[in-house]
């Protein structure tokens, strides 16, 4: 089965795509095919976006599906017109909460991602260009640092930390475990001082062979023997050192970052 999915929103369109990939990923044995149409803030937006949507009925043979962020109900009313299946992703949430607290709705475009905040934008930006200053053992000062990540090579820490930055504003840096580390079994005296913000990341060898040789092709670093090796070594560290650990084969960065968070009891909330 094939259908064609609609993100519309007024905005940046992430909610709408967030929340409605959540849903579709439980339906099994669909082919979605999905399309984003951000920034529909205006009738004339709206009637462009009915128009795409229909035709794409057309096209198909089959009615579109609309995850929809847009507030303005005239906008959607015309949105809807399209013959659609519309999710309005608000509108379970609007009428309880107006009679709860006792006041109407503002329809008020982009506050989710906008920037309303410049205190908490700036922690961003500054959490950001900490991890990338950071990276990979770069300045072997984590003073400053709420979480520093520690793992083999490519196992997932750099990605992870920048997401931290960029999502909750948290100041994250990573140390690769180099062969030397691992050979003398011991956590680096750089990272002794701050073991009660490591985090350990390790990853099936496999599929760590798979990432270094995309980025390494035909070299050792790559090969699958050097690739056990260093996970076998970093994970008995681990466990001599009583590090929390996460395997990162099969899980998602969004997984990761909130495990992590709930591990080293950092509370933050997700911009």
């Amino acid at each position: 089965m094939k259908r064609t999915v609609f993100y519309i929103s007024d905005g940046t369109g992430i909610t709408a795509e967030t929340i409605g990939h959540s849903v579709l990923t439980q339906f099994e044995g669909v082919e979605f095919t999905t399309t984003r149409l951000p920034f529909v803030d205006s009738m004339d937006k709206a009637r462009e976006a009915a128009d795409r949507v229909r035709h794409e009925s057309e096209a198909c043979g089959c009615r579109p599906i609309v995850v929809n962020t847009v507030v303005d109900p005239e906008m959607s009313r015309l949105i809807a017109e399209s013959g659609a299946l519309m999710l309005d992703v608000f509108a379970p949430f609007i009428a309880p909460l107006e009679q709860e607290l006792g006041m109407k709705r503002q329809n008020r475009v982009g506050k989710a991602h906008g920037l309303v905040n410049f205190q908490e934008y700036e922690s961003r930006i500054n959490a950001t260009n900490y991890a990338l200053s950071h990276d990979d053992g770069i300045d072997p000062n984590f003073n400053e640092a709420e979480v520093i990540l520690v793992g083999v090579s490519r196992s997932g820490k750099t990605p992870t930390c920048l997401y931290l930055a960029l999502h909750f504003g948290i100041r994250a840096g990573n140390y690769p475990l180099t062969p030397d580390d691992l050979e003398k079994g011991v956590l680096p005296p750089k990272l002794l001082a701050q073991r009660q913000r490591l985090f350990a990341l390790t990853i099936d060898p496999m599929r760590l062979r798979q990432v270094r040789e995309s980025r390494k092709p035909g070299s050792r670093y790559a090969t699958l023997d050097q690739c056990r090796y260093e996970v076998t070594e970093a994970e008995k560290l681990f466990k001599r050192e009583r590090l929390p650990v996460l395997s990162t084969t099969h899980t998602s960065i969004e997984e990761i970052a909130s495990k992590i968070l709930q591990t080293l009891g950092i509370q933050r909330h997700l911009f």
